[in-house]
C-alpha cells in the first residue's frame, strides 16, 4: 500500500526536500530522529486541508499518533540553578573550562524543549483548530433532494431557507410557477424542495379562446389541470406530446349532443364536430337540392342544439309590372290662380320581375324576389300651375247678371261637363272659344272667377249671342 492510497487525501512527492519514496534520512530530525508517517500526515493536512465528510485522524493499519517520550539525560540531574551550582574548591584551568562547556550544554538544553516536542505543538494547534471548523461545517451542511420540472437530484448546501437555495442553484422563479415549500420557508437536512415551471397555453375550447398557465409538462396533464373534458374530444395535438417553456396553442372540440329533426323524426347524436354539416353528414342525413337546415351549416353545433332539416322544393316565375310614373308641378305666371295645365302627359313603364316560388316541407312560402329589369321606363307627367291673380272687371259687362246666366247653364257647377264632352264649366264653354280667350287647358278645369273672366270678355266681343237660350238672363 502506497502512503497516497493509505491516507486518502494523497501524500506530495516530497517532504523537507527529499523524494518520500526514498531511504530514509536522519540528518535534520532533531535528536528523535525521521518524523514517521502520522507526522507527515498532519502536517500536510495542515498545509492543504479540504474538510471530508468523516473528519477523524487516521492511520493505515495502526492506531492514532502518540508522540514517543523524551529521552532520559544520562547521569544527569539539573540543579536548582546554574547559577547557585557550587564550585570546586580546586581544579585545573582546563578541568574548569571542560566543565564550564558542559554545564552551557546542559542549560541550553533543559531551557530549549527536546525537537519532537516543538514539532508537536503546532501539530496539536492543528488539530484543535480543525475539531472546531468541522463542528461548525457540520451545524451548517445541509442533504436536500431538489426536483425541478420532475428532475430529481440531491446536493448539499448551506442555503438557510428555500429562496437561498433556488438561486444557489441558478433555479429562477417566475410569477406562474410553484415553489414547495415556499421561497421563505427555510430549509434543514432530509427536506426535499419541488419546483414547477408555469407554460402559456393559448387555449380554445368549443369556439370558446383564452389565455391560460399550466404547470403540466404534457397535454394531457395540461387539459386535467384545466380542468377540460377531454373524453370524446377532439384535441389538436398528441395528448402525450410534452410542452415548452414557451408553451402551446392547442384547440378542443368536446363531445356535444345534438339532435336533428328531419323527415319527421328526431335523431340524436354525440359528436365533436367543427360545423352543422359535419355532424349532418355523420348522423348520415343527406341534403338535396336546395334542402337546408333552420342554422348555416357552417355554425358551431352547441351542446344540446336542435336543428330542423328543410326539404325545399321550388320553381321560378316571371310577372311583367307597371311602374308608376311622377307628376312635376311648375308655377306659371302666365295662368291666373287656380288654374293647371298638363303640359305634358304621364305615362307608366313596364318591368320585368323573377320570383322564387318555394315549398318547405310541404307547406308554400311567399315568392322571393330574385331579380329585376326594367323593360319600358315611366315618362312623368309636367302639369302648369298658374300664379297670376285673376281680374275681377272687364269694361262693358261688370253689371251684367253673370251668377243668372251660370245658373240657367249649368245650374253654377263649374266643372259641368254638357253629354257630347264638347261644352263645360260654368258657361258650357268649348275648348277653341276658350283657348282664343287666353284660357289654358279644358274650360271646367278652371276657377269660377277666371271663367267669369274669360265669359264677359266673350261678351265684350261678341254679345249675348254665345247663348241663345239662357243669354236673356243677363238683363234680368
Amino acid at each position: 500500500m502506497s502512503h497516497s492510497q493509505g491516507y486518502g487525501y494523497g501524500l506530495p512527492q516530497s517532504y523537507d526536500g527529499t523524494d518520500w519514496t526514498g531511504g530514509p534520512r536522519t540528518q535534520g530530525y532533531g535528536p528523535y530522529g525521521p518524523p514517521d508517517e502520522a507526522q507527515v500526515y498532519d502536517t500536510y493536512v495542515a498545509q492543504s486541508y479540504a474538510p471530508p465528510q468523516t473528519y477523524a485522524l487516521w492511520l493505515p493499519e495502526q492506531q492514532l499518533y502518540e508522540p514517543p517520550p523524551p529521552p532520559e539525560p544520562q547521569s544527569y540531574e539539573p540543579p536548582q540553578s546554574y547559577d547557585q551550582r557550587p564550585e570546586p574548591v580546586t581544579r585545573s584551568r582546563t578541568a574548569g573550562r571542560a566543565a564550564a562547556r558542559r554545564a552551557a550544554r546542559r542549560k541550553r538544553f533543559v531551557e530549549r524543549p527536546p525537537e519532537g516536542l516543538r514539532r508537536l505543538v503546532p501539530q496539536a494547534l492543528v488539530v484543535a483548530f480543525l475539531a472546531g471548523g468541522t463542528t461548525a461545517f457540520v451545524a451548517h451542511d445541509k442533504a436536500v433532494r431538489l426536483s425541478v420540472d420532475g428532475d430529481p437530484r440531491r446536493l448539499h448546501t448551506f442555503a438557510g431557507d428555500v429562496g437561498e437555495l433556488l438561486a444557489s442553484e441558478g433555479v429562477p422563479i417566475g410569477p406562474h410557477d410553484i415553489v414547495a415549500p415556499g421561497p421563505d420557508a427555510p430549509l434543514t437536512s432530509g427536506d426535499e424542495v419541488a419546483v414547477r415551471y408555469g407554460r402559456p397555453v393559448v387555449l380554445t375550447v368549443d369556439g370558446h379562446r383564452r389565455r391560460v398557465w399550466t404547470t403540466a409538462r404534457t397535454v394531457e396533464g395540461a387539459l386535467r389541470q384545466l380542468g377540460v373534458r377531454a373524453e370524446g374530444a377532439y384535441i389538436s395535438a398528441s395528448r402525450s406530446l410534452p410542452i415548452a417553456r414557451h408553451g402551446i396553442e392547442l384547440a378542443v372540440r368536446t363531445e356535444r349532443t345534438v339532435t336533428f329533426m328531419a323527415d319527421g323524426r328526431a335523431r340524436s347524436i354525440r359528436t365533436n364536430a367543427a360545423t352543422v354539416r359535419a355532424a349532418l353528414a355523420r348522423a348520415g342525413i343527406a341534403l338535396h337540392g336546395q334542402d337546408t337546415t333552420s342554422v348555416p351549416l357552417d355554425s358551431f353545433p352547441r351542446d344540446g342544439q336542435t336543428v330542423s332539416v328543410l326539404r325545399v322544393t321550388g320553381s321560378r316565375e316571371v310577372r311583367e309590372e307597371p311602374i308608376a310614373y311622377e307628376t312635376r308641378r311648375v308655377p306659371d305666371a302666365t295662368l291666373f290662380k287656380g288654374t293647371e295645365s298638363v303640359v305634358q302627359q304621364g305615362r307608366q313603364g313596364v318591368r320585368r320581375v323573377t320570383y322564387q316560388l318555394r315549398t318547405v316541407n310541404g307547406v308554400r312560402q311567399r315568392p322571393r324576389l330574385l331579380r329585376q329589369e326594367v323593360i319600358t321606363a315611366p315618362r312623368n307627367e309636367i302639369v302648369h300651375v298658374g300664379t297670376a291673380t285673376v281680374p275681377s272687371s272687364v269694361a262693358g259687362a261688370d253689371h251684367l247678371n253673370w251668377q243668372g246666366l251660370a245658373q240657367c247653364e249649368t245650374g253654377g257647377r263649374a266643372d259641368a261637363v254638357d253629354p257630347s264632352g264638347t261644352y263645360g264649366g260654368l258657361y258650357q264653354f268649348d275648348r277653341p272659344t276658350w283657348h282664343s280667350l287666353g284660357g289654358t287647358g279644358a274650360p271646367q278645369d278652371a276657377p269660377p272667377a277666371e271663367q267669369t273672366y274669360r265669359a264677359k270678355k266673350l261678351y265684350v266681343s261678341r254679345g249675348a249671342s254665345p247663348w241663345p237660350v239662357c243669354g236673356r238672363k243677363l238683363h234680368q
